[in-house]
């Protein structure tokens, strides 16, 4: 006769095994390859993005898979699509760059602009978490160096949420570096058509402090969010500042036709102060600032995703001292 604690022990272990194995409580797996394009990041096997070191004059993401398997960012300008928009062309899905950085334009793509060029991967890993560092410099139209930037990218996955930590120290590697004040900048994603505001889209605006579409541009705030019903339900693109950034709570830039943009530099711009603050930001050689952001891309509107409460966490973590 087999003894009745043996019998109970296996039974236990059976119970468990048919659970974890209908319970979708397995943990995500993320998978990253490196290209002569850039790094090429799945999760469990499906592509979720790809960082390009280089589209228009900037690395940048493309294309961005929501948890639904929606892409949640505009394909143009590295794709035509029949019937998308094909206004303001340096939009280009999920980057960083600013409109003046010693005086030079690295935000749009003029002839005289400047460039970020890709230097190298730092770090590039897979696992439960996806971990890209990159080292970037600034160059001017004749090719020198106005700073440098290293810039940090994981990726997560949860039930019916992704997200992706992008933190960005730069430095004045090449002498004194002064991020000028204009709206033109900073950390910017362009949304999908169908996510905008504005007609065709349906979508709709509220950041941390209640405001709404329009009355949402220009303010600070510790986040914002960019929700639309989509193929029979609601998918968003929340954006996060962390209270260790600088200048936090950051202004947004974020508009009703697509453009979704944290900039803390663009205070005459944004303030309605007739005196015109400067919101310019000077860094001393070799000295550096930090701008951190978590971008979650979510099923459901803002409460559902309970982007507040998910605020609330990131604000809790901790970076080591730049």
């Amino acid at each position: 006769m087999r003894c009745p604690c043996r019998i109970l022990i296996a039974i236990v272990v059976a119970l468990a095994a048919a659970w974890a194995g209908t319970s979708g409580s397995q943990a995500a797996e993320f998978t990253v390859q490196q290209t002569d394009r850039g790094v090429t990041v799945k999760l469990d096997g499906q592509l979720f993005t790809e960082y390009l070191i280089r589209s228009g004059n900037k690395p940048i993401l493309w294309p961005i898979i929501g948890p639904s398997g929606a892409p949640l960012t505009r394909e143009y300008s590295m794709r035509s699509v029949a019937g998308e928009s094909r206004d303001h062309p340096h939009h280009r899905s999920f980057w960083f760059t600013h409109g003046k950085v010693n005086g030079i334009d690295f935000w749009g793509e003029s002839a005289k602009g400047g460039e970020i060029r890709h230097r190298k991967f730092a770090e590039v890993r897979g696992g439960p978490t996806a971990r890209i560092v990159a080292l970037d410099d600034w160059l001017d139209h004749d090719g020198r160096r106005v700073c440098e930037d290293r810039r940090t990218l994981v990726f997560r996955a949860a039930e019916g949420q992704r997200s992706i930590d992008f933190d960005i120290r730069l430095t004045a590697s090449d002498g004194r570096l002064v991020f000028g004040d204009t709206k033109e900048g900073s950390f910017g994603m362009r949304v999908a058509d169908w996510l905008k505001v504005d007609p065709p889209g349906h979508g709709r605006i509220v950041n941390s402090e209640g405001q709404h579409d329009a009355a949402a541009w220009g303010q600070r705030a510790s986040w914002v969010d960019y929700d639309a019903p989509h193929d029979g339900q609601t998918l968003g693109i929340a954006i996060l500042n962390h209270p260790s950034s600088f200048r936090y709570p950051t202004y947004w830039h974020v508009r009703t036709y697509g453009l979704f943009a944290a900039n803390p530099f663009g205070k005459s711009d944004f303030t309605a102060n007739k005196s015109k603050p400067d919101g310019s930001a000077t860094v001393e050689p070799g000295r550096s600032l930090s701008l951190r952001y978590r971008v979650i891309l979510h099923e459901g509107d803002e409460k559902k995703a309970r982007i507040a409460e998910a605020f609330a966490a990131y604000a809790k973590e901790q970076f080591d001292g730049e």
